[in-house]
């Protein structure tokens, strides 16, 4: 697509819809906040359905919403640059600093708390997560064994899967995604749930398909534009989220907390010069 996007829609704005055009002209208006929007936000927003929202990607000569995003991003980013540039340190600190502050902010501490019960009580606790979602689980992991919680991680996709069909009822899954619509992560708590195994997801998006087989939601992650997958704010923010409920839990039983941290601590001591 050589022409920027905005050109295009509005080179193609006479021949929408009405509905289309409500799609068109949230989009000009509102480009810098587009690019973070799942399908169904931008619907909310332009009070259009799902289904409008897509058909009007298709009027525009793009396959899909991945790549209507994908364009948006690409279009603010040359108008970004085009801008005078600020501080590094100061863009990064800020970034990171209002997404933590927003994370604080969205997750409810009823839902915590569940969260925290849930895992103190499983049977098993599985925790899911592809890409560097993936790599949240796995820090997930470091930080549970620290206080003697036992978790299993999968990354992989089809682990993911026969690890998710071996659950029972008081089993619990940790799903991680930014999106909450990666669709290996989906199919790994729709089986987990089928096989009557409770999901906690941590997500960005409290309307995403994930939300819809979790038991607990905790909103967690950063914007993310297409061109800024797996950024580090995100990560940080999911980190967040995981420490709410690993120090909950070690709080639970910090006897048991204090001596696993002693144990773990000396098993790894040899491990540094």
């Amino acid at each position: 697509m050589d022409k920027p996007i905005t050109e295009i829609i509005r080179s193609y704005h006479p021949s929408l819809t009405m509905s289309e055009q409500k799609v068109a002209d949230y989009v000009l208006d509102h480009p810098e906040e587009v690019m973070y929007f799942s399908v169904n936000n931008l619907a909310d927003e332009a009070e259009v359905g799902e289904t409008t929202v897509l058909r009007f990607c298709k009027k525009v000569g793009v396959i899909g919403y991945q790549e209507f995003k994908l364009a948006i991003a690409r279009h603010v980013a040359k108008k970004k640059h085009e801008k005078e540039d600020v501080s590094l340190k100061e863009h990064i600190l800020h970034t990171t600093t209002e997404s933590l502050q927003q994370t604080a902010a969205m997750v409810e501490n009823e839902e915590v708390e569940q969260a925290i019960q849930a895992v103190l009580q499983a049977e098993h606790v599985h925790i899911c997560g592809v890409g560097t979602s993936g790599i949240t689980a796995m820090d997930a992991k470091s930080r549970f064994l620290r206080i003697g919680k036992s978790v299993e991680v999968w990354t992989d996709p089809h682990f993911q899967a026969m690890a998710a069909s071996s659950l029972n009822t008081g089993d619990v899954v940790i799903a991680i995604s930014v999106s909450g619509s990666t669709r290996d992560t989906l199919e790994t708590v729709k089986i987990a749930r089928e096989n009557g195994a409770s999901v906690i997801a941590v997500t960005y998006f409290s309307k995403s398909p994930i939300t819809e087989y979790a038991d607990v939601v905790l909103i967690g992650g950063a914007q993310e534009s297409p061109l800024e997958g797996g950024s580090m704010t995100a990560k940080i923010c999911q980190l967040y989220v995981i420490d709410l409920i690993c120090t909950g839990v070690a709080l639970e039983d910090k006897k048991t907390s204090a001596e696993m941290k002693e144990r773990t601590a000396d098993a790894v001591v040899n491990k540094i010069y």
